[in-house]
């Protein structure tokens, strides 16, 4: 019988790993932070100029997915796991006066430290809202585009969080996500450990597994891109990355029109 995942000590290993990174981003962690690494990935400096710099210092982002969700003028978007807020307040950039920007995360203090960046920089479109991936907070249809970096590799419920984005888009909504995946099944010996989870590492889906549960949650034209210029820094996680072949991607899917 196979070891099993405690999910309630996930929550709390991926809350602290989190809690952490909005008080103190100059720890070190299994993972990278911060502009350089934004800006490696493919943000605009256009754009990382714009935005609060604190918010940036916090990302801790795996891909750039804007370019393929295509974020525009008067989109409703739905950031998932919007951590520092620096992916929330990139796509206020796009969607302007007209459009909306709301951020969901289950951390308190990043929620905190997002709501007060976003009153010092004056982004009036955007709110961040406590609640999870798996249960999201608002009604059927509500957004135009869902974004998500790093995130739901870190859920357990997986499954769950595809359907519900599917349900909270309006039809021919755009879902753009930057996530981590493996080559390979792993064993349980990874996928039980919680600090692995919380190093974006324990929850890698195999990454045929994870495009079919995007199409079995009703999504379809899915186009996945990889992006090698995503590195884990410790020893650890790079030991994984290089026995089951854990890597960042990029990707965008849309709902069904649902015309009858």
């Amino acid at each position: 019988m196979s070891e099993s995942l405690d999910v309630d000590k996930l929550e709390r290993e991926v809350k602290g790993v989190y809690r952490a990174v909005a008080e103190s981003p100059d720890e070190e962690f299994h993972f990278e932070m911060g502009r350089p690494l934004a800006s490696r990935l493919g943000y605009p400096d256009a754009d990382l100029d714009a935005i609060p710099e604190a918010a940036v210092e916090s990302f801790a982002g795996v891909g750039y997915h804007f370019e393929l969700v295509d974020v525009q003028e008067g989109d409703d978007v739905l950031d998932l796991g919007s951590g520092s807020g620096m992916d929330a307040f990139v796509a206020a950039r796009h969607v302007g006066e007209t459009g909306s920007v709301t951020g969901l995360d289950m951390t308190e203090e990043q929620l905190e430290n997002a709501r007060q960046l976003r009153d010092e920089g004056g982004f009036d479109a955007v709110s961040f809202e406590p609640g999870y991936v798996e249960d999201l907070p608002f009604a059927d249809e509500s957004f135009d585009v869902v974004i998500s970096n790093g995130v739901i590799n870190l859920s357990a419920e997986k499954e769950r969080v595809f359907r519900e984005v599917n349900r909270v888009l309006r039809p021919g909504g755009r879902l753009g996500l930057s996530d981590i995946i493996s080559e390979t099944q792993m064993p349980d010996s990874i996928k039980t450990n919680a600090d692995l989870w919380a190093a974006c590492i324990g929850g890698a889906r195999q990454i045929n597994d994870y495009t079919a549960m995007i199409e079995a949650a009703g999504f379809r034209d899915l186009e996945v891109r990889e992006n090698p210029q995503y590195d884990f820094i410790s020893e650890q996680a790079q030991g994984a990355c290089q026995k089951y072949g854990v890597k960042s991607i990029s990707l965008t899917a849309r709902t069904a029109d649902r015309s009858h």
